[in-house]
């Protein structure tokens, strides 16, 4: 019926999610994988986000969690000593382009990549490349090099582009506004790739690049 409202999820209780969970246990044990919370942005709901990672932990269960980071400090302290892999987005390095498509500023989130990367077990940083905003060379050079700038990170991921999330925001009701645009090619990721390398080894030379993530 025109008008109406769908539900799209559910509320759920760590206690409700922890049973969903542990029927896997078996996968979890034999795979060495765990439990990621992603998004939107896990950041945002900080008091179950930091439940459910405990309750992962108590069982044995790895915790990952993929985050912009765009949170306040004392969130992002209170969450990072349950999490043994944080897998971060860096999406540009110059504030005021990444306010213009994102509608925020980025020193929160460059602060708290600092800090993650001298706290957490384990950090990666990748980028969504998107088409338009930030899939030139020298947009992937300069986050190539504030990825090699941090302690303790070796790992860059270029992520291409897709359309995959389309349909979530057919269900939410929203307005999908990148419909237009076409995921970069191959050769372009390549190249993208290639480039994070050659800054990479103008430093340190520790960063692993790779496109996908």
């Amino acid at each position: 019926m025109n008008g109406s409202t769908k539900t799209v999820g559910q509320d759920i209780s760590v206690r409700d999610l922890m049973e969903e969970l542990v029927k896997d246990e078996v996968y979890y044990r034999r795979s060495g994988g765990g439990i990621t919370l992603s998004g939107g942005e896990a950041m945002a709901q900080p008091e179950f986000a930091e439940a459910i990672f405990r309750a992962c932990h108590d069982r044995g269960f790895s915790t990952a969690i993929e985050t912009t980071a765009f949170a306040e400090r004392e969130v992002v302290a209170r969450l990072i000593p349950h999490i043994d892999h944080v897998m971060m987005d860096i999406k540009h390095m110059d504030s005021a382009k990444h306010k213009e498509y994102t509608g925020q500023p980025n020193e929160k989130i460059l602060d708290n990549a600092r800090w993650i990367a001298e706290n957490a077990n384990h950090l990666v940083i990748r980028v969504p490349v998107i088409p338009g905003f930030n899939d030139t060379p020298a947009e992937i050079a300069a986050i190539a090099r504030f990825a090699e700038s941090l302690p303790n990170v070796h790992e860059l991921h270029l992520l291409p582009y897709h359309r995959l999330g389309t349909d979530k925001y057919t269900g939410l009701g929203r307005e999908y506004t990148l419909s237009h645009l076409t995921p970069p090619t191959a050769a372009h990721m390549q190249m993208l790739k290639e480039t994070a390398e050659r800054e990479s080894r103008k430093l340190t030379c520790h960063l692993r690049v790779q496109i996908g993530g």
